[in-house]
């Protein structure tokens, strides 16, 4: 493209928007050369690790947390994209699911930094100050399993027979999988990992659910009649990986840290972790239409 072009292209552009080209032009003339630290926000980032005790590792446990919490991210970046999409094709999908399966690939090979990454006593003694926090507070994971799935398919078994016929939003948060990690319905006391959890997000779980109903990444896929082999295996890869290796993978670090002695260590948040993280337990499945009978009922199984 010429100068002339180029020129005239940027006039194009500023009248469209009802702007005048020299005043740009000028800003541009004083506008200094970006840096890749500044664009990439470097100085910041690295200056968010926060520790709470004087041991070593504990900036390697933070940040191995904020790397998880920037894939989640990249991810609701990509289910953004598809639920926003009226009428996304099967090669769009596709590619997109695609991505979701390599970035949760990412999430799986990254727990060798939590397994093997940290001293094993260091550990065991920081980690004691970060109660009540857990991992099970991160909400991104939640917006990501809303954007991809109706929240029945988030509801396990014993869940799914405490729902009135006709149940509300709330009706489904109230008896979703997770709440089990910090709620006891035989007494009804809620653990302040869950509660303070509640406080902050439920609103805003609540209120994407409502706003992404009949158009999740599971709604998009069934808009299909006859929907490829390729976009079945896509789907199902990615359901997968994320909902079966992932937690498996969580489960075996947990064992390693908090079990692995036969000391049968308690979460920070409280939980039961052994039954919790386990994906027997959650039941967790995206794309439910998917597998047979026989995969739902041995669902995480293969993997013991």
């Amino acid at each position: 493209m010429s100068k002339e072009e180029l020129i005239s292209k940027l006039e194009e552009k500023y009248n469209d928007l009802g702007e005048n080209t020299e005043t740009y032009l000028k800003g541009l003339l004083q506008a200094k050369p970006i840096n890749y630290w500044d664009y990439i926000q470097v100085d910041t980032l690295l200056s968010l690790q926060k520790p709470r005790t004087n041991f070593k590792d504990e900036e390697i446990f933070i940040m191995y947390h904020q790397i998880t919490e920037l894939v989640l991210k990249l991810m609701i970046h990509e289910l953004k994209q598809l639920t926003g999409d009226h009428n996304p094709t099967e090669a769009i999908i596709i590619e997109k699911v695609s991505r979701l399966r390599r970035y949760t690939s990412m999430l799986m090979t990254s727990f060798d930094v939590m397994r093997f990454g940290l001293n094993y006593d260091d550990y065991n003694t920081f980690r004691s100050t970060l109660a009540p926090a857990s991992g099970f507070q991160s909400a991104q994971f939640r917006y990501l399993e809303i954007y991809t799935t109706p929240l029945i398919n988030l509801i396990n078994e014993k869940g799914k027979s405490r729902l009135t016929e006709n149940p509300t939003t709330e009706d489904y948060f109230s008896n979703i999988y997770w709440r089990d990690a910090g709620y006891n319905r035989k007494t009804g006391k809620e653990t302040l990992t869950l509660r303070l959890f509640e406080e902050k997000y439920l609103d805003s779980f609540i209120s994407l659910a409502k706003k992404i109903e009949g158009k999740t990444l599971a709604d998009k896929f069934l808009q299909f009649k006859n929907p490829s082999e390729e976009l079945k295996k896509a789907m199902r890869d990615f359901d997968h990986f994320y909902n079966i290796e992932w937690p498996m993978a969580h489960l075996k670090t947990a064992q390693h840290y908090l079990d692995s002695k036969g000391e049968n260590k308690t979460a920070t948040g409280g939980s039961e972790w052994k039954k919790y993280l386990h994906p027997k337990y959650q039941q967790r499945k995206f794309f439910p239409f998917l597998w047979t009978e026989e995969d739902i009922v041995n669902w995480g199984s293969e993997t013991e």
